[in-house]
């Protein structure tokens, strides 16, 4: 080989040399235990650690088989039906002891019994306590049941329990109470209005005493609303308000000109 030919041979080689820096590096060869997926690959991005839907399916399959099973609490066995003679001997008891009236419902749920033979029951009762002529008799007040001393037997009852005990309703108190239970609900303004005194001292006493109660507002005035209460329908052994006596023969007979000289 001349000179000239050697030369070019090594400035061919020169051009050709890359430096060891920038030479690619060899792909390393994957691990021994890591399965080949050939051209399958995991999904990239938040979805590439869910379970697929028949692995995770298998999942919950192998968790209710570990999971033990709870068995269900036995059902109580159901109340026995008492007869009439023990289910009216209990009705019997319990109204004696009872402070104020008893619905039907509260007597079925205590006694375990159906609601449908409470209500029957407690009407052959009460009409055998009247055709027995008995100083008591059972009635509906208050939208319940509750014993009471017979009327025509008051004035046995007054001297013994309330002779010199009593603390009774003023004048002034049984006027504004008559007023708010014929026209409730109703007003402490619209009271006053109608007695033609201030009330306001009455009412608070009413209220006080479980007789009288707040049941809204008005509407257009904002002022507060008063009714009687289940307590005043116990006090007169009435079931509603409906059954309060009417006012016409009570009224005098110039009503309408005393109403015209109010306005």
């Amino acid at each position: 080989m001349s000179d000239e030919e050697r030369r070019d041979s090594l400035a061919d080689q020169a051009a050709a040399w890359v430096p060891p820096w920038n030479r690619p590096r060899p792909a390393a060869p994957p691990p021994a235990d890591q399965e080949d997926l050939g051209d399958e690959r995991p999904p990239e991005g938040p979805d590439s650690s869910k379970i697929s839907p028949a692995g995770e399916a298998a999942e919950m399959g192998e968790r209710k088989q570990r999971a033990p099973r709870r068995r269900a609490a036995p059902a109580p066995p159901p109340a026995p039906e008492l007869d009439d003679a023990e289910l009216r001997g209990a009705l019997e008891a319990i109204l004696l002891v009872v402070d104020e009236p008893v619905s039907e419902l509260t007597l079925a749920q205590v006694l375990e019994q159906s609601p449908e033979r409470i209500g029957p029951l407690l009407d052959d009762i009460a009409a055998g306590y009247t055709a027995a002529g008995h100083g008591f008799e059972l009635r509906r007040a208050a939208g319940g049941w509750r014993l009471y001393t017979r009327p025509e037997y008051a004035t046995y009852v007054e001297r013994f329990v309330l002779d010199g005990q009593s603390v009774r309703l003023t004048q002034a108190a049984l006027e504004t109470l008559a007023v708010v239970a014929y026209r409730q609900p109703v007003t402490r303004s619209r009271i006053s209005a109608i007695r033609g005194v201030n009330c306001d001292g009455v009412l608070r006493t009413l209220v006080s005493r479980g007789l009288v109660e707040e049941c809204g507002a008005e509407p257009d005035s904002g002022a507060f609303l008063y009714r009687t209460t289940t307590m005043f329908l116990e006090k007169l052994g009435l079931n509603s308000v409906d059954e309060l006596p009417p006012l016409a023969p009570f009224l005098p007979d110039d009503v309408e000109e005393l109403a015209d000289a109010t306005r």
